[in-house]
């Protein structure tokens, strides 16, 4: 007759809720799908499907002690991972809300702020836009295929243990912090230097004709020069997305994954 037993019964939950802890982890905190857009239990339903598609692939898991200090650590563990995967994503995305408040701040744009129901605070008008678009092609070049795909494949990188979590994945989140208002700064460069050199231009009409009303003609002339170079910079946003898309994916590959 076959039996099972109460410790063969608790490796079978942990076998399930440690993966699940990490994946669920990763879909509260992914753009898009973590937003408060999505309700909460479709978020943990997706959770669970995606750990019962992964849970026969994944490498054996380790056996400790229910409700032991080990066990709370592990637990800990994945979700902070799961989460940290998430957040580098949310980097990529944060790198042209970033972008649009620096160029809408040159504007004058910088008081038209909006509602943003994805993270739930306030942003400015371009840097909204600048964020649906970039979801739009992320969704469309596949970006939220990959990460799964990344997630499934950390596993193999960063195993369920206590040995798994290392400083140096601390270290890389830190430096690619440093590299979003980078990436910003560099996507702004071009729309802040025009606009600058516009600036720049009413402050020698100004010294020439001091009895000229600047500010009259100077904001509103700026803010749709502002609109101007932001939509003929349109253009080129794509080929500034896929680039800035790929060096961060690299992150999270040499991040998590190991890889180059």
């Amino acid at each position: 007759m076959f039996e099972i037993g109460l410790l063969q019964i608790e490796q079978w939950v942990a076998d399930f809720l440690w993966p699940l802890f990490r994946i669920a982890a990763f879909f509260m905190a992914i753009p898009m799908i973590g937003s408060g857009l999505v309700p909460a239990r479709i978020r943990l339903g997706l959770a669970l499907g995606v750990t019962v598609l992964l849970l026969p692939v994944l490498p054996p898991m380790p056996s400790f002690v229910a409700f032991s200090v080990e066990s709370y650590l592990v637990t800990a563990q994945q979700i902070l991972i799961g989460a940290a995967m998430g957040f580098m994503v949310q980097l990529l995305l944060q790198v042209f809300v970033v972008g649009g408040q620096l160029i809408s701040t040159q504007m004058g744009l910088g008081f038209a702020s909006v509602s943003d129901p994805v993270n739930g605070v306030s942003v400015v008008v371009l840097s909204q836009f600048y964020l649906q678009l970039v979801m739009l092609l992320f969704l469309a070049m596949n970006g939220h295929l990959v990460m799964i795909d990344a997630l499934a494949q950390s596993f193999e990188r960063i195993p369920v243990g206590l040995s798994g979590l290392g400083a140096d994945i601390f270290s890389e989140i830190v430096t690619t912090g440093g590299w979003m208002f980078a990436a910003a700064l560099l996507m702004a460069l071009p729309p802040v230097t025009a606009l600058l050199i516009i600036n720049f231009s009413f402050g020698i009409i100004t010294k020439a004709a001091p009895q000229l009303n600047i500010f009259a003609i100077g904001f509103p002339f700026t803010m749709l020069m502002g609109l101007l170079i932001a939509w003929v910079s349109l253009g080129g946003f794509l080929g500034q997305y896929q680039r800035i898309a790929e060096y961060a994916l690299d992150r999270i590959s040499s991040t998590f994954l190991g890889g180059g």
